[in-house]
């Protein structure tokens, strides 16, 4: 109950839409050996709504993310920002391009649907989430409502060596041999937070595919060990929102690679 009203806090703040003039703001940080400030792009439609006798809205697309000295990574984040709309989009060069392209896309709802009660709504938010001084895992968080029962919510995460300049990956912090015994601490962590027995059945009760626990794509590391993490719809109902599972370094330390940062200190 507790993640659902957190979760349901998330998608409220991140829906709410007042009507205002586009600005950009900084937010100064500094982190260890990085630092990095939080930037943000944010366009308005013209076209106002309104919502009942008193209320008017309308449609808004807000951008933020950090922008670090090392200009790499920031390139780098912008592509995995970018990728998903530009496959749709070649035009979409930049963090601009999104916020207008969505704008583009409510006006011309708009003049088709006059009068409509709807306003739509963009938000992608990049925060910083860990930082040590060769590794950085960030939190990319799209969500978008353009009409249906609710808004749309993913969450991805980003993780970067800024030594290096190079993505970290799964298989460079875990040995393809040691993926089924990653596997199985995981479920075991797993049915101790869903307050499952060892033997109780998966399946009917959450998405696995034909019941057999599977990790998710999605993963991070944080100060208390490796999190995998479950987007909504992924293993659950909407209603039950995101799942996270965090494996302590204790329990990763016979399976992780060496001189990783899952075996040295964070």
């Amino acid at each position: 109950m507790k993640k659902l009203t957190l979760f349901l806090v998330l998608i409220s703040i991140l829906a709410a839409c007042r009507n205002d003039k586009s600005k950009t703001e900084t937010i100064e940080t500094r982190v260890d050996s990085l630092t990095y400030n939080y930037d943000s792009v944010t366009i308005y439609s013209t076209n106002i709504v309104k919502t009942d006798a008193k209320e008017t809205d309308t449609t808004k697309a807000v951008i933020q993310y950090p922008v670090f000295k090392n200009e790499e990574l920031n390139n780098y984040i912008q592509r995995q920002v970018l990728n998903y709309f530009s496959e749709e989009d070649k035009a979409i060069i930049a963090y601009q391009d999104i916020a207008k392209s969505f704008i583009t896309g409510y006006d011309s709802f708009y003049n088709e649907n006059k009068g409509t009660q709807q306003a739509w709504f963009l938000n992608i938010d990049v925060n910083v989430l860990h930082q040590t001084p060769n590794y950085i895992a960030l939190e990319y968080i799209h969500s978008d409502y353009s009409g249906g029962a609710h808004p749309n919510t993913n969450f991805s995460f980003i993780n970067y060596n800024p030594k290096t300049n190079q993505p970290l990956t799964l298989d460079s912090l875990i040995d393809k041999s040691n993926k089924a015994r990653l596997t199985s601490i995981s479920e075991s962590i797993f049915r101790k937070d869903e307050k499952l027995s060892s033997t109780e059945p998966l399946e009917g009760k959450y998405f696995f595919s034909d019941g057999k626990f599977t990790l998710p794509d999605n993963f991070y590391v944080s100060n208390k060990g490796l999190v995998f993490f479950y987007n909504p719809y992924e293993i659950k109902a909407y209603a039950y929102g995101t799942t996270e599972i965090t494996i302590p370094f204790a329990a990763l330390r016979e399976i992780a690679k060496p001189n990783t940062i899952l075996t040295t200190t964070n």
